[in-house]
């Protein structure tokens, strides 16, 4: 069993502990604060407005980067009645930041639409083509979502054919802004705005709070919100200041949507819209409407997000049912044929790089993150074209994968994306140039053999400790994800009093635990062939959940990791 490492987070000090409890409140248990502290919430402030995580998270939408100039020829593209095409990216982010666009100015009165291209004939970001099929259509005003801060020759074909644009991103910036009438993207370095981590969506959703204010528009921008938590989760960005506010507010929505295609999504999985959640999103909805790029078009997502009609919504759901499932086994089918191209040596370099002419573009990115995760260091797949290459490339928290690209940029016909993920295009004989230059670069910033895959603990604590309203409490800091993830705990020499494979095929283990004074059950999903590396005594490392069963409802271990008590 190939083991993490366990890193329990230094304990806050009393001092700390007594200053919290005076200034916020004795109703705050030490473990809360203790927390609280692990996510950066250290002040008395911080602490009430993240437990309230309301609208004093907001943040002016004017202090963005060139906002004024993009209201402005909004405001007269909407006055003039001009042609507006909202292009956006073809993830679940870009998908929902291009709803929010295409619907907010529609109901201002905009003649709009929307343009997402394909995955596989165009590639990511803004295209030549593209660009002369919207012109060719009457579009005058190019707004972008979730994309083109990269596009500045495209950006500059658009002005060659009479069309303006607004770009709305959040990607890291490059080293020449593109040549648009606004580049509204909160990672600017001349920026005002107080946070900076938006998500693609959060942006848009920013941009037509402006628009709105500007018009002194009664429309309620925040019914948009429910697409805003679901692409701000769907793209792990840190869920921790204005986003908490998002997705706290937009999962309300999202659990009373009145939008027929998500209930539909969320019924083709077996789960009600009542019960979204970070988690849902993540895990279900995120991947569905992510498949529809992968395997086909994106265009079919968007479709879902605005239909009124049931019947449609419903074929729609099937159908990325279906695209799904395909990509679930094409993504094992990679995998194998990525490992079988992996060879010892490579496996301890700096850097995982495979592909080859059959790896499909739709999925390389899923399976560079799979190969990331297990040989915890960076991984680029990529699909090799005769004359083009397009790749994907995931990384692990020590390397920054984005600034690694950057210093083989002169080799790129195009790329972007974050230090975790990225993607790009490069001319097919330059492949063997970049990787011996990628790996070079990777090295520079870490020595990948001395860092090893470990997991955060919160806090050791005793079972006793989280009886009573420690769940309620640890709720309290939801909604968990990116920045802000499940509180993960560590109890030492806890007895096993029972112990057995359960699941279909065995694949899980069910565990009866004791401290000597509390009995828990516990659950450890995907490790049921380690049952006989179960001894008497354990240390665990766990979070609290929710086991649902004929109707009853009771708390449990979820078990990350166990090892023998010393």
């Amino acid at each position: 069993m190939k083991r993490n490492s366990w890193q329990v987070l230094p304990r806050i000090s009393e001092e700390h502990l007594n200053n919290i409890t005076q200034k916020a409140g004795a109703g705050l248990s030490p473990l809360t604060v203790q927390l609280l502290y692990n996510r950066g919430i250290i002040t008395s402030e911080t602490i009430e407005s993240f437990l309230a995580a309301d609208e004093r998270l907001h943040n002016d939408p004017l202090l963005l980067p060139d906002i004024d100039d993009a209201v402005a020829r909004i405001r007269s593209a909407l006055e003039s009645g001009e042609k507006i095409a909202i292009y956006g990216d073809f993830d679940a982010d870009g998908i929902t930041a291009t709803t929010l666009l295409n619907e907010g100015l529609k109901a201002l009165g905009a003649d709009v639409v929307s343009y997402i291209p394909h995955r596989g004939d165009e590639g990511y970001g803004l295209n030549n083509a593209a660009i002369s099929y919207l012109s060719g259509e009457g579009i005058s005003l190019l707004i972008t979502a979730d994309c083109g801060i990269s596009a500045g020759p495209e950006i500059i074909e658009a002005n060659r054919l009479g069309m303006d644009v607004v770009v709305t991103d959040h990607h890291n910036i490059p080293a020449e802004m593109p040549p648009a009438v606004a580049v509204i993207d909160p990672k600017r370095g001349d920026s005002r705005y107080p946070f900076n981590d938006l998500a693609g969506v959060g942006v848009a959703y920013k941009l037509l709070q402006a628009i709105n204010g500007s018009l002194k528009s009664d429309k309620n921008v925040e019914s948009f919100l429910d697409l805003v938590a679901l692409g701000t989760v769907a793209d792990m960005v840190s869920l921790l200041e204005e986003n908490r506010y998002l997705v706290k507010r937009g999962l309300e929505i999202l659990r009373k949507t009145k939008r027929v295609g998500i209930k539909e999504l969320a019924k083709c999985a077996g789960i009600p819209a009542s019960a979204i959640d970070t988690e849902v999103i993540s895990w279900v909805l995120a991947p569905r409407l992510n498949a529809a790029g992968r395997l086909d078009h994106a265009g079919i997502g968007l479709k879902l997000l605005s239909t009124d009609s049931v019947d449609e919504a419903r074929k729609l759901a099937e159908l990325l049912e279906k695209k799904n499932s395909e990509r679930q086994r094409l993504t094992e089918v990679l995998i194998a044929k990525a490992k079988e191209q992996i060879v010892k040596e490579t496996a301890d370099a700096p850097l995982i790089m495979v592909g080859g002419h059959d790896f499909h573009s739709g999925v390389v990115g899923v399976v560079a993150g799979k190969l990331a995760e297990e040989f915890y260091r960076p991984a680029v797949v990529f699909e090799q074209g005769s004359e083009w290459t397009k790749g994907s490339a995931r990384s692990v928290p020590e390397v920054s994968i984005i600034e690694a690209l950057s210093g083989c940029s002169d080799l790129l016909h195009r790329y972007g994306g974050h230090p975790m993920a990225a993607g790009f295009t490069i001319a097919t004989n330059k492949l063997s140039e970049l990787r011996m230059r990628l790996t070079e670069k990777i090295a520079e910033q870490a020595d990948l053999l001395e860092v090893h895959p470990h997991i955060l603990v919160d806090a050791e604590v005793h079972l006793t400790e989280l009886e009573g309203n420690a769940f309620k409490m640890i709720q309290q800091l939801a909604p968990f994800g990116s920045a802000n993830p499940y509180p993960v705990f560590l109890a030492r020499g806890i007895t096993v009093e029972d112990c057995k494979c359960v699941g279909n095929n065995g694949d899980h283990l069910k565990f009866k635990l004791s401290d000597g004074s509390t009995k828990w059950d516990g659950i450890a999903f995907k490790k049921g062939r380690f049952l006989k590396e179960v001894s008497p005594r354990i240390d665990i490392i766990f979070n609290l959940q929710i086991n649902e069963w004929r109707g009853r409802a009771s708390l449990q271990l979820n078990i990350i990791d166990f090892l023998p008590s010393n």
